[in-house]
């Protein structure tokens, strides 16, 4: 089975070896591999939709599955049961979506030994109802793929609160572990935000843009503070 480098990355990060919970599961072949590499003992592949249950089952008959992953209808992790799960996972979301599916689940998701997430934007946000929910970041990396990057978190219950807002954004851990990716991902971060400074140089900017201009000033001196760490 072919998984893309950004899947295999977020199995990796699956280190239960018990009951997972794929929350959007799609096509169903993140749950194949996890049960195929022993990385799970079994899966509950989770989608809203039927099409995507539909081609999930395809592919676990063909892959001889259906006595390891079960398939289920649900709005998020709502159709899960408290202490059913070991591992949350989540993917392929953005990150406003992932948050409401994490509360939405509540002592279900409270309930479980990790969550892996990798939100498709606004990670920040999963990083604050991370700990809001109970848990602490103990691992995160970034992987990049088509042109863009992701971030994949792995949490574990515990008590934990970041004191800087740039710890939210851009990811205590990937700063404090030198993610290669992620500082790759700071420098064109960098180079972005110093280009559309130099476009408002010399201009009469409006309130707006004023504001704007604030921000990536601030932006920019958040992404410098984390290059010249170490």
């Amino acid at each position: 089975m072919h998984l893309s480098d950004r899947l295999r990355r977020i199995a990796a990060n699956v280190k239960s070896r018990g009951v997972v919970a794929d929350i959007g599961c799609d096509h169903g072949f993140t749950s194949i591999y996890l049960v195929q590499q022993h990385l799970a003992d079994r899966a509950v592949a989770m989608d809203i939709n039927e099409d995507p249950l539909k081609r999930a089952k395809e592919h676990i008959l063909q892959y001889q599955m259906q006595d390891k992953i079960s398939l289920r209808l649900s709005d998020g992790a709502k159709g899960l049961a408290v202490g059913e799960a070991d591992t949350i996972l989540i993917s392929g979301m953005g990150g406003a979506l992932i948050c409401r599916i994490l509360r939405d689940g509540g002592a279900a998701v409270r309930s479980a030994s990790e969550l892996v997430l990798s939100p498709q934007s606004e990670a920040w946000l999963v990083r604050h109802c991370i700990h809001e929910m109970g848990f602490r970041i103990a691992a995160e990396e970034m992987v990049a793929e088509q042109g863009k990057y992701y971030v994949i978190i792995r949490a574990v219950p515990g008590t934990e609160s970041y004191g800087q807002e740039v710890d939210y954004i851009y990811g205590r851990r990937l700063a404090e572990d030198r993610d290669k990716v992620f500082l790759e991902f700071l420098q064109k971060e960098r180079e972005r935000v110093s280009r559309a400074l130099e476009g408002m140089e010399g201009k009469e900017l409006c309130a707006g843009s004023a504001e704007r201009k604030q921000e990536l000033l601030q932006m920019r001196k958040m992404i410098e503070s984390i290059l010249e760490i170490g």
